[in-house]
């Protein structure tokens, strides 16, 4: 059952905002239908057909758009200028790809790709006097198009007139029914098949004419302007819409529709035919129908040159004689390619992907490529094939602790040919190159981390191979404490770290020998030696010395000689059993404070303000508490002695 709409203004119709960035071209066509049922207005399908070009999706002027919108709009006026429908929406009905590839072997492969979508819609419209408009007006037109300025902001009219009642209401209007793409080469004459076609057999004649505007200076959205549809856009000169895209010769049609054009300049470029209508029987004018086209031309010319690499090493880790051999020749879409392969076979193909060959044997081969073999765009090289697989290369790591050995085995072998030097990279600015005789080499890495070792290996059939590892170097930092004074009978946790196994030698005096702190309860003089490992078996080993003295007490000497022999060089005091130090002070004879501190490993050096203090006796008082937690006080003098 067929239903006919009437498009009549409405409230309820929605908004609708096309982004018509993308389009290309287009034209719109009616078809009578018949009348309604009450025979008062006939009912027209209009087809609106816009153009887009289907490589596009992003561009830095119009952004991204990479479909068709739908629906999109039409307008239909009186000869008059008024309106007599809402906005009519047209909704896609389908879409063609169009798409032709240059099949030349001596021009370089260039390729158009377009689409064309159909958008349908019913009217019913009553006849009258003058007839009816029916356009769709958008912007913009394509980016950066050679023959109009500022084109990305040009818009389009597409519009058809149905004749009035004084003509012929019931009639068909011609369209242009052949869509295609077709690859423009500059310099190469061609010709496209723009013949419309008319249901109604009338009288078609063509000419080149001008592409319109949407008449208004927005950018957006959809026109309504009103007919006389006759604003042109402004073309570039020297093009106009007759010299819509120069030539040598120009661009013509003939009478029969078939344009013709020798181009001279790349570029794209927007071509307008239009048709004249006439009813074959009374010669009537019935009305003039275009259609905007973008057609593209392309560079085309490129110097046919063979190439494969030069020299290819088969030096694959699997011992297979089959080669795989790249084509970067530059060629056209559908040259051809001879190979003659060294050992006595040849092949010829269309196929410029990636070609295998199986080879009978190892050996160095002379291969040969033809391009367009008995072409005059023809060219030929050769390479060298060195077909010597069966490469394996790798190797084994032993040990992974800082400041140790680590062992490196070379374990490679070359079936088909000879290891001539090994070459170690061992992460960092360290690397050592060796005859294949040396397969094990020592290196010593000084730090905790990860290194990336590689090992390249070279052959007497020029190939070259490396591997790589990841070497994660662990590490031990002992550290059994500071060497330290004691009274007798005082107890001391000893401070073990860096690792994560610990053991102490010898054991006299320690609570347990295995653990990082011990309890040390002892009273003679004893060094231990402190051994720290981790689950990686990197060792390492610190020792600290504990001397014993009658206190708690401090002992301070009477004297001291700063004089640089490395012989009591310093003044400081010793203390046995104190765990806190509150001052240590030093006066000169007139009571000024000369030095001060609370360590006593460093000691007074003999200077004062960055100078050599006199020769003379000067006075120290000090404080701190033992491990009793009883203070302790002292004063007395020391001489200074140079």
């Amino acid at each position: 059952m067929k239903r006919a709409v009437l498009l009549v203004l409405s409230c309820c119709l929605f908004p609708f905002l096309a982004a018509g960035y993308h389009i290309i071209g287009g034209e719109i066509y009616y078809k009578t239908l018949g009348m309604n049922g009450d025979n008062t207005r006939y009912r027209y399908l209009i087809t609106l057909k816009l153009y887009r070009d289907a490589d596009f999706t992003c561009g830095d002027r119009q952004g991204c758009i990479d479909r068709f919108e739908n629906p999109v709009t039409a307008n239909v006026f009186t000869a008059n200028g008024t309106r007599v429908l809402s906005s009519v929406y047209l909704y896609m009905d389908h879409t063609i790809p169009l798409i032709d590839t240059l099949k030349n072997p001596c021009l370089a492969p260039q390729a158009q790709h377009l689409e064309v979508a159909f958008y349908t819609a019913v009217v019913e419209l009553a006849p009258v006097a003058g007839g009816y408009y029916i356009s769709s007006q958008r912007c913009c037109r394509g980016e950066r198009l050679n023959n109009i300025y500022d084109s990305e902001h040009e818009g389009s009219t597409y519009y058809t007139v149905i004749p009035g009642i004084e003509s012929r209401p019931n009639n068909n209007s011609a369209y242009f029914s052949k869509d295609t793409a077709i690859v423009i080469c500059n310099t190469m004459p061609f010709t496209l098949d723009y013949a419309a076609y008319d249901e109604d057999g009338d009288s078609l004649t063509y000419h080149l004419c001008n592409a319109l505007t949407d008449g208004t200076d927005s950018n957006e959205g959809n026109s309504t302007t009103p007919p006389p549809y006759n604003t042109m856009v402004r073309y570039i000169p020297p093009f106009s819409g007759d010299n819509p895209m120069g030539g040598s010769p120009g661009i013509t049609i003939s009478n029969k529709g078939l344009i013709s054009c020798t181009p001279n300049q790349p570029g794209k470029y927007v071509v307008t035919v239009c048709v004249d209508e006439y009813d074959r029987t009374t010669k009537q004018f019935l009305g003039t129908h275009s259609k905007d086209i973008l057609l593209t031309v392309f560079n085309c010319q490129t110097k046919i040159t063979a190439g494969f690499p030069p020299v290819l090493n088969n030096c694959t880790t699997d011992p297979s004689f089959l080669i795989p051999i790249s084509n970067s020749s530059v060629s056209g879409f559908t040259s051809t390619y001879y190979w003659t392969f060294g050992d006595g076979t040849d092949t010829l193909t269309n196929d410029k992907t990636m070609f295998y060959h199986q080879y009978p044997d190892s050996g160095t081969y002379k291969v040969k490529l033809v391009v367009n073999p008995g072409l005059n765009c023809t060219d030929s090289t050769t390479g060298i094939i060195n077909n010597y697989p069966g490469l394996k290369v790798g190797f084994t790591l032993e040990g992974a602790c800082k400041g140790l050995p680590v062992q490196l085995n070379d374990t490679s072998s070359y079936s088909y040919g000879n290891i001539t030097s090994l070459r170690w990279d061992f992460g960092g600015a360290d690397s050592l190159e060796t005859s294949a005789l040396q397969r094990t080499q020592q290196h010593i890495f000084t730090k905790e981390d990860t290194y990336t070792i590689s090992l390249t290996v070279l052959t007497d059939k020029q190939c070259e191979k490396t591997v790589t590892q990841s070497l994660q170097v662990y590490g031990v930092n002992p550290f059994a404490g500071n060497d330290t004074i004691l009274a007798k009978g005082q107890t001391m946790i000893l401070q073990g770290s860096g690792g994560d196994f610990y053991s102490w030698t010898p054991t006299d005096g320690l609570s347990d020998p295995s653990i990082a702190h011990p309890v040390l309860n002892y009273n003679q003089d004893i060094s231990y030696v402190l051994q720290v490992s981790n689950p990686q078996g990197c060792i390492g080993t610190d020792t600290i010395n504990v001397k014993y003295y009658t206190g708690p007490d401090i002992y301070v000497p009477t004297a001291f000689t700063p004089n640089g022999d490395g012989q009591n060089d310093y003044f400081h005091f010793i203390p046995v059993g104190i765990t806190n130090y509150k001052f240590f002070r030093i006066f000169n004879r007139w009571g000024a404070e000369i030095y001060s501190s609370t360590d006593f490993r460093a000691g007074w050096d003999g200077t004062y303000k960055g100078k050599p203090a006199p020769v003379d006796t000067y006075i120290w008082i000090l404080q701190g508490t033992d491990y009793n937690g009883k203070e302790i006080s002292k004063k007395g003098f020391v001489a200074l002695i140079r």
